[in-house]
């Protein structure tokens, strides 16, 4: 199937060819029949993509001084590889989406196979999206006209924040798509409108919609005519559709409102304001998000958790149905609102059309000779296949996040491996990163990767609550593992991951416990085997916040920090100590809700104990990781695997890279090695399940 993407370096857009997105549980998978073009926020996003580096940070400052502050902690060269990795992404464009459902995720029953929907998805011939972002068509309303109702959710709930009532006056700034439909709603609400933009012919809608208009290419000033709008008692409100740089919009619409009006940002614009603009009026100011109450709340999106009704009466799936309704009573107008409607393939001439015609409103895309068969194929080759050698360590990849992509990927290229297969759910990134680092083929089907003969080792890169059951399928298939940490989330988890490796002796299972391979913490161990006598550590991780809705957060997908973190401080202690774990405590900051602010104990059969301090509420201009250790009256500490300093320790006083190595490419190619001349591996199986085990137990307690 095909999609439309852009990079973010070059500004480029490009319709490719992905596998089909594999379908979820709580989502769709949809045929798309149309999808619209966003004029104000697809340009944005074209137009940042084109600028120049320089022009992008200016755009971003707030980035830049996090690109400082991480110069300072992790270095010149591991800064500027992030930067590089980060422009190196795609963007899926496109979030007003019309099709037909083609298959139901688990748990979904308030849509069937056949329906027509309107959704936030992409540009794309299948999109897959949360239930809670989809919505019926009504029969009377077309599937042209059903493409705005994404658009016209985002301007209904600036409308709802607003609380417009009969008779009041608005002002509605920047009279694009959504400015539009804006004005038209409000007109349904029973208030007056008038509308302010520079282009005569939007100006001209907003005219036969039955608005008042200011035309900015006149030189027609907004306040005055805003004045007489109201005879002269200031507007009730001011909802704000324009994209600028400007602070002017903020500035004219506390000047044109009467005293306690309310001026509601649906747009983005400069947002330096002035207390003297507000301080006299009491006016109210509020930001507009997207569609309505559940947007970037991971358990209404992506989990399917919905609002009662009762307490939320406007979530953005019943705000997507609200408008439909008003399509479907023809109380909105979006049929003048289409300039002109393209074929899918022929989109780039529509995205020619935006970047040259200002005045350029709705693009439609039409998918046509389409058929169910033809786009729902879930793998793909990527290049001419490669002659196979039967020694060779052959790879299947699943997951292509931002750790896979950033370090796994680039390690497992960097050693003789052949890269066979890369699988991912959605097919964009496993696309992108398969032409990068030259995998044959990517699927978004892990059964592909399973079922090759030719695939002896499997690399797992996914969200942690796939990692156990993924591990039992490779080892079943007969295949070598790589998991990134954690192991498992779950008792049950790693008690079936050891009945497996039980089953399969021969085969090699390592986890993506990088740092025991890092130069530094080498020259650390062969310095503490000169000590005959129990040592003392102390890590202490500056690990910063993470939002408590992000999945990793999530018990039950990311099983939460201690165990999708903390681990790795656990694994790098016991292997310092070259003991066993015999007791482990854990203390939690006050009642924080989320375990990332925790100081952990532990205990080693050799009389050894270690602490670690893993806090996220420290300051990031501090190291994010610093290890001492404390041992016969000699001390070492590294901070942020940069910088290594002993004291009192005989010929050793310091060691210092030109850049950050937490020991990633280390640990694959030993991991590499094994397989490939069945060795013991490196990292033993008897203390990967005692980690594993001790970090649950610490977790759960």
């Amino acid at each position: 199937m095909k999609r439309i993407l852009q990079s973010l370096k070059t500004g480029l857009t490009e319709i490719i060819e992905t596998p089909c997105p594999k379908n979820k549980r709580g989502h769709l998978l949809i045929q798309t029949n149309f999808s619209l073009i966003s004029p104000g926020t697809e340009k944005m996003l074209i137009n940042f993509g084109k600028a120049s580096l320089l022009a992008k940070a200016k755009q971003q400052p707030d980035k830049v001084r996090d690109v400082f502050e991480k110069i300072k902690t992790d270095g010149l060269l591991e800064t500027l590889t992030a930067i590089h990795n980060k422009l190196d992404q795609t963007l899926t464009l496109g979030y007003c989406n019309v099709g037909t459902v083609i298959e139901v995720g688990e748990g979904v029953e308030e849509f069937s196979i056949g329906d027509r929907v309107a959704s936030n998805g992409p540009h794309a011939e299948v999109v897959c999206v949360p239930k809670n972002l989809c919505c019926k068509i009504p029969v009377v309303v077309s599937n042209e006209s059903a493409t705005f109702t994404v658009l016209g959710g985002i301007g209904l709930q600036g409308i709802r924040l607003a609380y417009p009532t009969l008779g009041e006056s608005f002002v509605v700034i920047g009279l694009g798509l959504i400015g539009l439909l804006t004005v038209q709603l409000l007109r349904a609400h029973g208030c007056k409108v008038l509308g302010i933009d520079f282009d005569i012919q939007k100006l001209a809608l907003a005219e036969k919609f039955g608005a008042e208009v200011v035309n900015l290419s006149l030189g027609e000033d907004p306040i005055i005519k805003a004045q007489q709008f109201s005879k002269y008692r200031g507007v009730d409100g001011v909802l704000i559709t324009a994209t600028t740089r400007s602070n002017n919009p903020v500035h004219q619409a506390a000047k044109m409102c009467r005293k306690r009006g309310r001026i509601i940002l649906i747009g983005v614009t400069g947002l330096e304001l002035s207390r003297a603009d507000f301080y006299e009026k009491e006016l109210s100011f509020q930001v507009s998000c997207s569609y309505g109450p559940g947007r970037y709340d991971f358990s209404y999106e992506e989990i399917g958790n919905d609002y009662p009704i009762g307490f939320v009466r406007w979530t953005e799936q019943r705000n997507f149905e609200a408008f439909l309704e008003m399509l479907a009573s023809n109380r909105v107008n979006v049929e003048v609102l289409i300039s002109q409607q393209f074929l899918f393939e022929n989109a780039l001439q529509a995205y020619q059309q935006l970047s040259n015609n200002e005045h350029v409103l709705g693009l439609l895309l039409e998918y046509k000779n389409h058929n169910y068969q033809t786009v729902k194929v879930n793998i793909i080759p990527l290049k001419q296949v490669s002659f196979f050698q039967s020694d060779q360590v052959c790879i299947g990849f699943i997951g292509a996040g931002n750790y896979a992509s950033r370090n796994l990927i680039p390690a497992f290229k960097s050693t003789e491996a052949s890269l066979k297969i890369i699988a991912c759910s959605a097919g964009i990134s496993g696309t992108q990163l398969g032409k990068k680092y030259g995998f044959e083929k990517v699927t978004t089907d892990t059964d592909h990767i399973f079922s090759d003969s030719e695939i002896n080792t499997v690399v797992i890169a996914t969200r942690h609550h796939n990692h156990a059951y993924l591990v039992c399928e490779a080892l079943k298939a007969n295949k070598h593992v790589f998991v990134e940490k954690p192991l498992c989330i779950s008792f049950v988890e790693l008690d079936n991951v050891i009945n497996c490796l039980a089953l399969y002796p021969s085969l090699r299972v390592m986890v993506g416990f990088n740092r025991r391979f890092a130069p530094h913490i080498q020259k650390v161990k062969s310095l503490l085997e000169q000590v005959n006598e129990p040592k003392s550590f102390i890590m202490t991780v500056n690990a910063g916040e993470i939002p408590a809705t992000h999945w990793t957060q999530d018990q039950a997908i990311g099983g939460g920090r201690i165990i999708g973190e903390v681990c790795h401080f656990i694994d790098l202690i016991r292997f310092l100590a070259a003991s066993s774990i015999t007791q482990a405590h854990i203390v939690r900051l006050g009642n924080m809700l989320n375990d990332d602010k925790v100081s952990i104990s532990l205990s080693f059969a050799d009389g050894s104990f270690g602490t670690i301090h893993y806090l996220a509420n420290g300051h990031k201009s501090f190291p994010k990781e610093r290890l001492e250790i404390f041992s016969s009256g000699r001390i070492l500490q590294l901070d942020n695997f940069r910088e290594l300093r002993g004291y009192g320790w005989p010929g050793f006083k310091k060691m210092k890279l030109w850049r950050q190595d937490k020991g990633q490419k280390s640990c694959v190619r030993q991991f590499i090695d094994t397989v490939k001349n069945n060795l013991d591996s490196p990292l033993p199986i008897e203390e990967l399940i005692e980690v594993s085990r001790v970090t649950l137990e610490l977790a759960f307690s």
